[in-house]
């Protein structure tokens, strides 16, 4: 053997031995990329032994198995190897793109650490991989299923998402919590509330399951075509049987984490047939019935009434518009009151919505409210339906009448007959009486000196009237006391009217002192009691003592009808009523 090979021996020792004294620490993970719904092994392998290992943080995983410690050492060939892994189980906690970041440990006293890794988190699949024995047995007996009661609705049309959770008798489940919950993008949702789990036996693919229902969802889509159910993603604790047995000859159960879902659904939306689609239609879906009422039909002027547009039925009701009401121009109409009694249960929506508007005739007559017409598609019969409301007479009987009635009442139904007459021009006169006045000349007259210093004279006098009507709008208190003495009055004429009548009179202070009531509270005669009107009252702010005097008179109205009553007390009674009415005006906020 010459002096090269000799070389080439000792430079391959030397370089396996360079080789076999190089530290190894690294990081492999089992995947980069998994489903929400996929474990994640990560090991961290060294090729000597070390102190002090720190792990990443994991934040962004569940740990569920781990750390596990692995270690072998063995000599082939005359050539030591050895080996050490810590292995960690992860669960990803939502979707995204998530760092793992380095590990570190300590190996003859240097530091050493490992390379970041990048793990991109998806959607949950269909077949998770990756998973243990103890997983697979629990995979095959614990299954997800969501119900969608139709898959081809209308346009606004109610469906129902059921989530049931399907376990087999030798499987059980100690708790559960949702990992990923779906976002029902393109759909109006309401969450039914479950009031505890009941377990229930069903059959899951032919074989016998117990089951709970987890989430009850009503979906009204809100947009056509192909729209997608996102899936709901749960993480469980699974026990599962295992070939161990207890002293009594059971078989021992393991606890396994498990992530289940319920996978994606697609739902085709259909739109609403544009054949046959009424010209006021806004929207509706379901099966509705559909009423106008007003709370009287005969009133006086300046009283009011109410006018309630409703639709009652089952089907999208907060999801569209009611008709509008239309009056004639000689009624005050307020804004209308919305009022929603609609429950969501798993059918959908059922109830009542309505409109309340108060209206205020101004003058007397009789006015017409105009029927109503409200459309709505019927999903079960594919068809759109209108109902129509009857037309509402509103009679007013007191009351000032207004200008353009009279003007059309005193000509209507007159027919002038024309005679035709020869002579066209016979109303112009053709002859004249031509007589001499004589008169003295206006200029430097009495008259003429009147109207020129007269104007001189008024000026004095509009300073005057000007700052006395000043005073007097800035007297507000002053102008408030005098606004409600006329209220008073004004209320109050009529039963002035039948002073010495007692049931005229008490009946027409009754009415007078209801009729302040409903223009002030904007409440109706069926709503009055004693009790509501002290309660209006003194949310008003009005004074107890001021509340407690209308109420005595109201009192004194029903006991004046069985018992003997004088003419002074009949005027104390108008007397007081007259003060009440002032203060309350005064007080009321």
């Amino acid at each position: 053997m010459n002096i090269k090979n000799y070389i080439s021996i000792i430079l391959l020792i030397l370089a396996t031995s360079i080789a076999s004294a190089q530290v190894k620490f690294e990081a492999k993970v089992s995947k980069k990329k998994l489903g929400v719904n996929e474990r994640l092994r990560i090991d961290f392998e060294m090729n000597k032994d070390g102190d002090n290992f720190v792990p990443p943080s994991f934040a962004d995983f569940d740990v569920v198995g781990g750390p596990n410690t692995s270690m072998s050492n063995y000599s082939r060939n005359g050539k030591r190897s050895y080996s050490k892994t810590y292995s960690y189980f992860l669960a990803p906690k939502k979707r995204g793109k998530f760092t793992i970041k380095q590990a570190t440990i300590e190996i003859d006293g240097e530091i050493y650490k490992t390379f970041p890794i990048t793990i991109n988190v998806t959607a949950a699949v269909d077949k998770p991989n990756g998973n243990t024995t103890a997983s697979d047995i629990a995979s095959e007996n614990i299954h997800l299923v969501a119900e969608v009661s139709k898959t081809n609705p209308y346009l606004n049309e109610a469906i129902t998402v059921v989530y049931k959770l399907y376990v087999s008798l030798e499987t059980g489940v100690s708790n559960w919590r949702e990992k990923d919950n779906p976002r029902y993008n393109d759909f109006w949702s309401q969450n039914i509330e479950i009031k505890g789990l009941n377990i229930e036996k069903g059959e899951y693919k032919g074989e016998e399951y117990r089951y709970v229902v987890l989430k009850k969802t009503v979906l009204y889509p809100q947009k056509t075509g192909e729209l997608k159910l996102e899936p709901l993603v749960l993480d469980i604790t699974v026990e599962v049987p295992t070939n161990r047995r207890d002293i009594f000859g059971r078989p021992m159960m393991s606890k396994v984490p498990k992530i289940v879902t319920a996978g994606s659904r697609t739902i085709n939306v259909k739109p609403l047939p544009e054949q046959g689609k009424p010209s006021d239609f806004k929207g509706a879906v379901g099966d509705y019935s559909f009423k106008v009422s007003t709370s009287k039909t005969q009133l006086n002027a300046t009283e009011s009434l109410q006018a309630k547009i409703e639709v009652a039925g089952k089907g999208n009701l907060n999801l569209f518009e009611l008709p509008k009401l239309t009056v004639p121009s000689s009624l005050e109409v307020y804004e209308p009151e919305h009022q929603e009694n609609v429950r969501t249960n798993l059918s959908g929506m059922q109830g009542r919505i309505s409109d309340t508007y108060t209206i205020v005739p101004q003058y007397r007559g009789k006015y017409p409210i105009p029927s109503i017409s409200f459309s709505y598609f019927d999903p079960d019969t594919e068809s759109y339906k209108r109902i129509t409301s009857d037309e509402i007479v509103i009679d007013v009987l007191e009351g000032p009448t207004a200008a353009i009635s009279n003007t059309e009442s005193s000509t209507e139904g007159i027919k002038q007959t024309i005679n035709p007459n020869t002579n066209t021009f016979a109303f112009i006169k053709t002859t004249s009486d031509w007589s001499s006045i004589k008169t003295e000349p206006f200029f430097k007259s009495k008259g003429f000196w009147s109207l020129v210093l007269l104007p001189f004279l008024a000026i004095p006098l509009a300073i005057v009237v000007r700052r006395k009507k000043d005073e007097r709008d800035a007297d507000v208190q002053g102008n408030r006391i005098r606004k409600a003495d006329r209220l008073a009055k004004k209320y109050l004429s009529a039963a002035k009217k039948t002073l010495g009548q007692k049931e005229a009179f008490y009946l027409a202070l009754e009415k007078a002192l209801h009729n302040y009531l409903k223009a002030k509270l904007n409440i109706e005669t069926s709503d009055f009691n004693k009790e509501k009107i002290e309660n209006l009252l003194a949310e008003r702010q009005v004074e107890s003592g001021v509340v407690s005097d209308f109420i005595s008179i109201l009192e004194n109205c029903e006991l004046a009808r069985y018992t003997p009553i004088t003419q002074v007390t009949m005027q104390n009674d108008y007397d007081k009523a007259a003060k009440t009415i002032s203060l309350i005006d005064k007080q009321l906020r």
